[in-house]
């Protein structure tokens, strides 16, 4: 048998999601448990329907688990059978007569197979009629007989079973409508009707959630998979001067000759931060969060506002990685202060000193700031998906 190569690929998968999956432990079945702030079969889920290739994705369900689908709109749901291969014959008969050519059936439980996996059995499938991924024994095999081993197995050859494993469509079908007999994957119903499998490379992070320590692996596996979600945020602000014997500069007060202005303590630094951390979480600014018109901001001390953004950024997930806070001003000298300013920081933002820059610069006499007549500060802050 072989491929038809002369057709376009309309591919589907079929998602075994119907077994009970009692060794893994737990109330409920392994693939509704939680994995990574998500549900392991929404891991897999996902895996499939972000492939381009794959137009439609089944997910083959007991019974019981039917509401359990609610909020996937994107995905065909069809109820199983007693058995594995009842199961994948569902979803194949619900599949049938949609112009599909080939199929991929993946297990829920691999919540942590890759798209370099799944690609790999689509290129396999362009020349062949079934191929499935498979991890090379690296282990010593034994045979064992009353606790003792009685035998070393010859590991030369032996691959580890994994999924999806993919079909031309028509033909495992056929294969499964054929079919008597239990079936542990659907490798062992293609070769029963003499299709050749192509094996393919497979993954040692691919791997199938069977007891309750495979949780914590599969966890770190997403969660290294994932892109770390990085945001960025400016923020900027000008205070004039007025009367007064000091300025308040990232918390840091200063002796000067006179006064900022402002509705809270006008600490252009700190104000500048906070919106910077706003404007990475799309949240506004300051004035959205501590509106000016509220008099119980008067005077406020701006630790306040910037304590409010940090712990927002944490509630949300975020650490910030980093904060670059220049000031703009002709007078007073910002060098001699900018190590208290940033030991500050990092007492309220709990950000290490090394990640935060305090700096200065002039504007060369030109402008309000040139003048004399205020300071204005401009910060950047990137914020990391914890």
């Amino acid at each position: 048998m072989s491929a038809n190569t002369d057709q376009k690929m309309r591919l589907a998968a079929i998602i075994v999601a119907a077994g009970r999956g009692t060794r893994a432990g737990g109330d409920l079945p392994k693939q509704w448990q939680p994995l990574a702030g998500r549900r392991v079969i929404d891991w897999a889920i996902d895996a499939f329907t972000s492939i381009n290739s794959v137009e439609r994705v089944a997910v083959i369900l007991n019974a019981e688990d039917r509401d359990q689908m609610d909020g996937h709109h994107d995905v065909m749901c069809v109820t199983g059978g007693a058995t594995r291969s009842a199961s994948v014959l569902a979803g194949l008969t619900a599949l049938e007569g949609r112009g599909l050519t080939h199929v991929l059936i993946h297990d829920a439980a691999r919540a942590t197979v890759s798209p370099t996996v799944i690609n790999g059995v689509i290129d396999a499938l362009k020349t062949a009629p079934a191929a499935a991924p498979g991890a090379p024994v690296t282990d010593t095999l034994w045979r064992g007989a009353e606790a003792r081993v009685a035998d070393v197995v010859d590991r030369d050859g032996l691959f580890r079973a994994q999924t999806p494993q993919g079909f031309a469509f028509d033909q495992i079908l056929s294969a499964h409508r054929a079919f008597d007999g239990p079936a542990t994957d659907d490798v062992g119903v293609a070769r029963a009707a003499g299709i050749p499998v192509v094996i393919t490379a497979g993954d040692p992070d691919n791997l199938k959630i069977t007891t309750p320590g495979d949780f914590a692996r599969a966890e770190r596996i997403v969660k290294g998979a994932m892109a770390p979600d990085i945001r960025m945020g400016n923020g900027f602000d000008v205070h004039r001067f007025g009367p007064g014997d000091h300025v308040i500069l990232c918390g840091v007060s200063i002796p000067h000759d006179r006064g900022l202005q402002g509705h809270s303590d006008a600490d252009v630094g700190l104000h500048t931060i906070t919106d910077a951390i706003y404007g990475a979480l799309a949240e506004g600014d300051i004035g959205r969060h501590f509106p000016p018109s509220d008099p119980q901001w008067k005077g406020a001390d701006s630790r306040i506002f910037l304590e409010h953004a940090v712990g927002l950024a944490q509630s949300r997930g975020y650490q910030i990685s980093n904060l670059d806070c220049t000031i703009i001003c002709e007078f007073p000298k910002i060098g001699p202060h900018a190590s208290a300013m940033a030991e500050k920081l990092t007492e309220i933002t709990g950000v290490a000193i090394d990640r935060i820059s305090v700096k200065a610069t002039t504007s060369e006499r030109l402008g309000f700031t040139g003048r004399g007549e205020g300071i204005a500060a401009l910060t950047t802050v990137t914020l990391v998906g914890a």
